[in-house]
């Protein structure tokens, strides 16, 4: 069987091969991975086609832009902030990620040539050192773009053997997955109607370099690309109506924009009420209307202050072109009433009220999956027994085994390039193992480490309660296999261990007493 990889075709052309998709359907594929589809123009040829750039793509570009932005505001960088970290855990002295290849079917010298290909993959990654932002990049944007450039050309098929040369990341913002459909006409039995059943389906990237300022692309300045040659992927989240892939961020779009108005409208109001305004009853004495209104314009703009608060910024400054928040009352006053006079109104009250700001701010990080109790920087981290652990935290333990899960398609798809083109294995072996591969990423924490402590002390304790009926109504294997959970391996693993032991502790026994002889 042939394989065809970023127009290299590896073994021997079959009249089989040159079919790319004999299942006919009146239905279109259904896969949410924010490809755009299409329909193959009449008129034929690539730039033949319509592809909605300034829908669709449009959108999916301002949702980019959009979920960058909302990384930069404080109370959403610190939920990324927790995120990525115990995702992502650096400084130790073990690896951040490593294969594991236990549930695969495969030789011992096939599983170190995978591992092998394993690790270069993370160098051409660079993984060891940019984990942290290839991760915050990815959980951000939902995206990930990597173009596979492979050693060698199509004149020399040798090198291309070795496999990938290069990865280059690719902004989001600049690409997009298209995936075109080609339909016929064919006619019931009573030759009626007709109805279009999908005979081919192609996939394709479409790259465009636009620029900060041109955040819509053209099809005239499309580059259409393989789809072998890019490393696609997306976060998993997908809008039900649209069908279009969101990033993690997406549902705390609302609850951050009503917290930036809440807290722009707190601050506003605790400027204006705060202070006490004064109101000036200005005697205008017999003066006639046009220069009693002037006098009093005269008096106001002499001493009325100019404080204008800048939402953008967070500064009041002293701008004359807007309206002052802190405008005092001015009166005029005819002859026969009071003189002039100067009265005070009282600020506002309970002013230091901000539950309305918490109860969004908990909302947000409720957004983020990240638990209520990080939103409190004043507690302290508590190193207690593991049934201190809050249910929140067990909860975001999961959201992050998930996150992992997803990203890691990144390593499968590129060891998937590198092990078919190296042909260390056929593409049909690998839909076999694909499955069955696990990558274990490095984890530091506490909680952890209690918990399973935790889990083998009511285990140990379970023993010595079953101690006195081992023999009679409970066997010595069922309580390894029911109680203490152990696999038929780590029963063998620890058996030779024990036996090993055992043989070993007589000879040192005998060594320490010849040694007080």
């Amino acid at each position: 069987m042939a394989i065809d990889l970023f127009g290299f075709r590896f073994g021997r052309k079959n009249e089989k091969d040159l079919v790319q998709n004999s299942n006919k359907s009146f239905v279109e594929p259904e896969i949410y991975d924010g490809a755009q589809t299409i329909e193959e123009s009449a008129a034929g040829g690539f730039f033949g086609q319509y592809v909605d750039f300034i829908g669709s793509s449009k959108t999916e570009n301002d949702l980019t832009h959009k979920y960058r932005a909302m990384s930069l505001f404080p109370e959403c960088d610190q939920a990324i902030e927790d995120i990525v970290n115990d995702a992502i855990i650096v400084g130790t002295n073990n690896r951040i990620v490593d294969i594991n290849l236990d549930h695969t079917k495969l030789s011992d010298n096939i599983k170190e040539k995978v591992t092998a290909e394993f690790d270069n993959v993370l160098s051409l990654l660079n993984f060891n050192n940019k984990a942290y932002e290839i991760f915050k990049r990815w959980y951000i944007d939902g995206k990930l773009y990597y173009h596979i450039i492979l050693h060698g050309d199509e004149k020399n098929e040798k090198n291309v053997r070795k496999g990938i040369s290069e990865l280059r990341a690719i902004d989001p913002v600049k690409i997009r997955k298209v995936r075109k459909v080609q339909k016929e006409q064919v006619r019931d039995e009573n030759n009626r109607t007709t109805i279009p059943l999908v005979k081919n389906v192609q996939e394709f990237f479409l790259f465009t370099d636009t620029t900060p300022n041109t955040l819509t692309p053209t099809t005239a300045s499309g580059i259409k690309i393989a789809k072998d040659a890019i490393c696609y992927v997306t976060s998993g989240q997908v809008d039900s109506n649209t069908k279009r892939v969101v990033g993690y961020l997406h549902k705390a779009i609302r609850p951050l924009n009503m917290l930036r108005q809440i807290e722009d409208a707190v601050v506003i109001y605790r400027i204006s009420r705060a202070p006490e305004r004064r109101i000036f009853y200005i005697d205008v004495g017999n003066l006639p209307k046009q220069k009693a209104e002037q006098y009093l314009r005269d008096i106001m703009n002499r001493y009325r202050n100019k404080l204008v608060y800048n939402a953008s910024t967070g500064e009041i400054r002293d701008d004359r072109k807007h309206m002052s928040m802190l405008e005092d009352y001015w009166i005029p006053r005819r002859e026969g009433g009071r003189s002039t006079e100067i009265t005070t109104l009282d600020g506002g009250q309970n002013l230091g009220e901000m539950e309305d700001v918490m109860y969004l701010q908990r909302k947000l990080f409720r957004a983020l999956n990240v638990p209520l109790s990080r939103l409190e920087t004043e507690a302290g981290f508590n190193l207690g027994r593991s049934t201190e652990i809050t249910r929140d935290e067990i909860k975001f333990g999961k959201f992050i085994d998930r996150l992992r899960a997803r990203f890691s398609h990144l390593f499968t798809n590129l060891l998937k390039i590198q092990l078919l083109t190296k042909g260390i294995m056929s593409e049909s072996d690998w839909k076999n193992i694909e499955q069955n591969i696990n990558y274990k990423f490095e984890t530091d924490s506490h909680f952890t480490d209690l918990k399973e402590m935790e889990i083998l002390k009511e285990k140990m304790d379970v023993m010595r309660e079953l101690q006195e009926y081992t023999g009679t109504y409970f066997s010595k294997e069922y309580i390894k296999k029911k109680v203490l959970r152990f696999s038929e391996q780590e029963l063998r693993e620890i058996e030779s261990q024990i036996e090993k032991e055992a043989q070993e502790e007589p000879q040192e026994e005998s060594e320490e007493d010849l040694g007080e002889i």
